[in-house]
Formats: structure tokens, C-alpha cells, sequence
């Protein structure tokens, strides 16, 4: 008999979840779940709340769940529980982030995966498993080509007085902000990460303007410097991305590859039709 799957893919502040019934499916956001912020109880309160409602009482009995923090095996458990009380009869796997990227765009083939979002990763998929990372080191010391690092470029830019009078009126003309504000956000204020992710926009709204094309090649060569040219496997198999920034900018993303002679492979706004190909 066909079985009926639930796949989750969350964030600490977003969830998309897509139920596959036969060939028909349905899809759910809701609030993020973190295991780092949330037990077992409040995560079975939110699910019971927030999702259960929208799914109007369907069968689930397989859910394949893909989260931030998932990569460790306490957080995994947490989890697995809440879901199981939520959904008794369903046989619950949980596996990380990483794992969703990879399966989505590598499906069961070998192949190399940059996820470019707020944050960054690498990772080397062998068809089964994740065989390679490169660790991550937030977006303090590294996170490099995602939307955090190019909106601390850009900000950089904008502190140093190195725009011209041309960009400096635009990005006047989308923020009233200031000095100040600023490093009161960075410094001072929480999710630093996302508030300079958020300038990343700035750059897809002004493409063509050199200062802006510069920033964005120079963002992104540093993720393909520090991480892609670190694997052997970069030259031998397809170079997948997945993402917001990578989607956005994948014109450069396609010329960098060219440029180290790799071999662009797919690239994703999200992992979730990756992962409904993969597990359909």
C-alpha cells in the first residue's frame, strides 16, 4: 500500500512541511523549531497547535524531518519524541540541515554542495551520506559568500565612505539609518547575522552598478577560495548550490565555476522540491 510521507525542512524561525499523498501533495509553513531554544513538550505544543490543524486530521506514516541542530544526537532525540507523540503510528526519521541540502540537489549521485543563505556551509555528498564538511564558524570569523558576509561587505563600503555619489543616494534612498544604528545592531542588538543578511537585497535591487558587481564576485570567490578549493572532489563531480543567495546570484556563481573548472550542477532557492523529488 502507498504510504503517506510528511517532510519537514526548518529553521529556528521558519518550517515548510509537504504532505505526499499518492501524486497529490500539501504543503504547511509554521513557526521554526530549534532544539538549541526548545524541548520536547514545547515542540509537541507547537506542533499540535500549528500544524496538525492545517493537515485536517490526514494520515501520516512516514515523516522525514530535515532542522537546524539536528546534527547533534540529544537535539535529534528531542525531536524524534515530540514528533512521535504528535504522530504515534508514523516511523519518524531526523537528520540535519546539511543532509536536506544535499539530498535535494545530489538526489542519490555524488556531488559537491555550497549552501548559500544567511549563513554558509560545503559539504561533499557521496550518494548515501555527507562524507566531507567544512565546519562552520559563523558569521563572525567566516560564513563566507552568504548573505551575512555580503551585507558586511556592503556595509564596509557604505562605513569606510568607499561608494560613490551615485550608490551612497540610493542607499540612502532605501534606509534611513546611520553610523550609529548601525553598529548599535551589529554590536549591541540580537541575530547581528540576520540584520546584515538583510542588506544583501540592497545588492539584488542594484545590479550593474560595478562597486555592488565587485562585491558580490569578491563575496562569493572567498567561499570558492576558502572551501570549494579545499576538496579534490570540486574538479570531479557537479558543484550544487542551495539558497536564497545562491539563487539570486547565480549568473556569478555559474562564472566562478568556469573560472576554477568546475562543473555547475543545480542550484535551489529551497531545499523542498529537492527533497519531495527525492523522497517521492
Amino acid at each position: 500500500m502507498p504510504t503517506n510521507k510528511l517532510i519537514a525542512d526548518s529553521g529556528a524561525t521558519k518550517a515548510e512541511w509537504c504532505l505526499l499523498d499518492g501524486k497529490k501533495t500539501k504543503t504547511v509553513f509554521t513557526q521554526g523549531i530549534s532544539p538549541y531554544f526548545l524541548n520536547s513538550v514545547q515542540i509537541q505544543e507547537l506542533l499540535v497547535k500549528t500544524l496538525k490543524p492545517k493537515l485536517k486530521n490526514s494520515a501520516v506514516d512516514e515523516i522525514f524531518y530535515y532542522g537546524t541542530g539536528c546534527a547533534n544526537s540529544g537535539n535529534k532525540l528531542i525531536v524524534k519524541k515530540a514528533l512521535q507523540k504528535v504522530f504515534p503510528g508514523a516511523t519518524i526519521h531526523v537528520d540535519n540541515d546539511l543532509a536536506a541540502a544535499a539530498k535535494s540537489v545530489c538526489g542519490r549521485e555524488k556531488g559537491m554542495v555550497g549552501n548559500l543563505g544567511t549563513g554558509s556551509f560545503c559539504c561533499f555528498y557521496d550518494g548515501k551520506k555527507i562524507a566531507k564538511q567544512t565546519p562552520g564558524i559563523g558569521y563572525a570569523l567566516g560564513d563566507e559568500g552568504s548573505g551575512a558576509y555580503l551585507g558586511k561587505k556592503l556595509i564596509q563600503y557604505y562605513l569606510y565612505d568607499i561608494f560613490d555619489e551615485d550608490l551612497r543616494s540610493r542607499f540612502h534612498a532605501k534606509y534611513v539609518t546611520n553610523r550609529v544604528e548601525i553598529l548599535e545592531n551589529v554590536y549591541k542588538k540580537p541575530m547581528p547575522n540576520r540584520y546584515l543578511a538583510g542588506f544583501a537585497l540592497f545588492l539584488a535591487e542594484n545590479r550593474g552598478h560595478y562597486m555592488v558587481e565587485n562585491i558580490i564576485e569578491d563575496g562569493l570567490n572567498d567561499f570558492f577560495f576558502n572551501h570549494l578549493c579545499r576538496y579534490k572532489e570540486s574538479n570531479k563531480f557537479p558543484v550544487h548550490f542551495v539558497g536564497g543567495v545562491a539563487f539570486g546570484f547565480q549568473d556569478v556563481l555559474i562564472d566562478l565555476c568556469a573560472t576554477y573548472q568546475m562543473k555547475p550542477g543545480k542550484i535551489l532557492k529551497n531545499p523542498m522540491p529537492g527533497l519531495v523529488e527525492y523522497h517521492s
